[in-house]
């Protein structure tokens, strides 16, 4: 599964350089090293380790699910161990994987996350899974109940809110209304319902660039964010201020997705012309870049994080 939110949906240029989605897990790394070995024990040991924290856990069976080995040893995994829930999980978030790269058929994916969520019915993952494939198949209804399936179980779920956030975004708005989106919203309530220290308080900067992508993939805004004018307006400037305030104030740096905020933070602040508050937001991801949103609505991440990244740090 791609590095949510993944901007589906649109035709897109191959990347120039590969980006990383397990972003600085270096335990995930050789886990998914070991896995394309076919040495599903250190996998075992990884998700035994990670328990019951939620987003890590999520995200790092996503990156596992990518791995070009992962559905094969998953398989010899689930014969030796039938009733671990973790292989069901990885076996249905890799199932889902191959659905979405059309090597595999929908319904086997949502059969393999369903098992797996009888077997770990406390476990938001695969219903990560199935709302990662019902984001780019399935029905407005469909994506908004497995969103709450989610939430049952873990209301704070990092991913499950940023994929929510990218299809809310593709929601029409009536002419000359776009900043009354419900994508803010949406945004804005889960990041006021959020505990005080959740990095869901970036969610709203989430919410503006995947509404750029919207726009800007139907020619509504320039095809250069930097040029746009969409991040110098008064919606821009709220969602800034308070994103890059609590980011000052932040103090859990250990949270398995925060190079993903950072990343929108800094492209956030790079296209509304703050080079300084940029630059020490690109010295915290350091090489650490996601495709999205630098791929907005349809470069080469790879360049468009470079040249800003450069452009920032030549400011200070």
């Amino acid at each position: 599964m791609s590095p949510p939110p993944p901007p589906l949906g649109r035709g897109r240029k191959r990347a120039a350089h590969a980006f990383d989605p397990a972003l600085d897990d270096a335990e995930l790394g050789t886990a998914r090293t070991a896995l394309n070995q076919g040495r599903w024990t250190a996998v075992r040991a990884l998700l035994t380790a990670t328990g019951d924290d939620w987003d890590r856990r999520g995200h790092r069976v996503t990156v596992l699910a990518q791995a070009p080995a992962a559905l094969a040893w998953v398989r010899d995994w689930q014969l030796a161990e039938p009733e671990s829930a973790d292989a069901a999980v990885l076996f249905g978030c890799a199932t889902v994987q191959r659905a979405l790269d059309g090597k595999a058929r929908p319904e086997r994916a949502r059969e393999a996350c369903h098992a797996a969520a009888a077997l770990a019915p406390a476990d938001p993952t695969p219903w990560l899974g199935l709302l990662v494939l019902e984001r780019t198949l399935g029905t407005e209804d469909e994506v908004v109940r497995l969103f709450d399936e989610v939430r049952h179980r873990y209301a704070d779920h990092h991913h499950a809110h940023h994929l929510m956030v990218a299809r809310l975004a593709e929601r029409r708005a009536a002419a000359g209304q776009d900043p009354l989106h419900e994508v803010y919203d949406f945004a804005n309530w889960a990041a006021e319902q959020a505990p005080a220290d959740s990095p869901l308080a970036v969610l709203p900067v989430v919410a503006h660039a995947e509404r750029y992508r919207v726009l800007a993939g139907a020619g509504s805004e320039p095809a250069d964010p930097v040029a746009s004018g969409h991040w110098v307006g008064r919606r821009a400037r709220q969602v800034m201020k308070a994103a890059f305030d609590w980011w000052l104030e932040w103090e859990h740096e250990d949270h398995p997705r925060r190079l993903v905020d950072l990343n929108f933070l800094a492209h956030a602040k790079f296209c509304e012309g703050r080079g300084a508050e940029a630059a020490a937001l690109f010295h915290r991801i350091g090489e650490h870049a996601t495709e999205a949103p630098w791929s907005y609505p349809d470069r080469d991440p790879h360049r468009a994080f470079r040249a800003a990244r450069d452009s920032a740090l030549g400011t200070v």
